[in-house]
């Protein structure tokens, strides 16, 4: 049902049956790297192209979430999800080989909580039972599209960050055991007039506050009712600002522990990941690998999940647009229905 101004209240908390999260190696290597399901030595992963090495992670990430959820291809209604290759390729090419009726979404670093709350929405309306959300990202096809190619070689500013290779699934049921999605708050288009892409931390961190802020609002709710609230991928830059506009805006977030995932899934003292990381797979893989396991064992009861994503293009870059960016909420909690 709807929930103040741009907020969604799942009645029928629809339940995460089981998940998956595939990484490559610098990801394993960092803080969380025991949390991951597949830890990948190569970010070729056996592929010809770096494109092809993505769709593969995501392929083997929607396998597995569905053999974790005790479930088989035949039980899943809809796949939802994107990442950030042109016109979402690497998910569009995965459902091509998974065969699963399909809704393709975009949110730039946002579209694993973007599609979780989707895949919620269907799952929670009744229209159906068993609903897979799913998305991926990596370094060097990220890279490539959007800045310049690995193979180049060129220097990065300390504010650049470090895109996720990896690929994250979840299956969402009507029943079942396991973390349960409570809400959801559907972002606004926040444009703060940042132009930098070797900056994204900046441009996102306002639409981040501004979604926390509305889903305070719209739930009449208070940071302390969460054990932890996560950014998507604020990394340093980000996460300092968004820390600033928090206290302007007289949110106590003091009340609760507040990380952001870019900072969570790399150690930036001992990797070279500049500000941290980014990504479509950086809230995903930290969300369903690191987070759900601590809800599972019960260490953390209420978490709100908040994926940020710049949506900007090579072409609106070099057209000298600045960036628009956008951030997704999802709160999930540890009951068992």
């Amino acid at each position: 049902m709807l929930k103040g101004a741009q907020s969604w209240e799942f009645k029928k908390r629809p339940v995460i049956r089981g998940t998956a999260t595939i990484v490559g190696p610098d990801e394993g290597s960092g803080p969380l790297g025991n949390e991951f399901d597949i830890v990948h030595a190569d970010t070729t992963i056996g592929q010809d192209s770096w494109e092809k090495a993505e769709k593969k992670m995501l392929e083997e990430a929607a396998k597995l979430a569905i053999e974790n959820a005790c479930l088989t291809k035949e039980h899943i209604q809809f796949y939802v999800g994107g990442d950030l290759l042109n016109q979402i390729i690497s998910n569009s090419f995965a459902v091509r080989t998974m065969q699963i009726p399909y809704l393709g979404i975009f949110g730039a670093c946002s579209t694993s909580m973007e599609g979780l709350a989707v895949a919620s929405l269907i799952v929670d309306s009744g229209f159906g039972h068993h609903v897979m959300a799913g998305t991926c990202s990596h370094n060097s096809t990220a890279e490539k599209q959007f800045r310049y190619p690995t193979e180049y070689g060129s220097q990065k500013p300390p504010t650049a960050q470090y895109t996720v290779t990896g690929a994250a699934c979840a299956v969402l049921g009507n029943h079942g055991s396991g973390p349960v999605v409570t809400g959801a708050t559907i972002g606004r288009v926040i444009d703060m007039g940042i132009k930098d892409p070797f900056n994204m931390g900046a441009a996102m961190a306002p639409a981040a506050v501004d979604t926390l802020q509305a889903h305070f609002r719209d739930f009449q709710r208070e940071p302390g009712y969460y054990d932890l609230i996560v950014t998507g991928d604020l990394a340093k830059v980000g996460y300092e600002i968004a820390c600033e506009l928090l206290e302007k805006h007289k949110v106590p977030i003091h009340q609760t522990s507040y990380k952001d995932c870019g900072l969570m899934v790399f150690d930036r003292e001992k990797q070279d990941v500049q500000a941290g990381g980014s990504g479509c797979a950086c809230s995903a893989v930290v969300t369903y690998g690191h987070i759900l396991k601590r809800l599972k064992k019960g260490e953390l009861k209420r978490v709100l999940v908040v994926a940020t994503g710049a949506l900007l293009s090579p072409l609106s870059f070099q057209q000298g647009e600045s960036i628009p960016c956008i951030a997704h909420a999802v709160a999930i909690e540890s009951e068992v229905r």
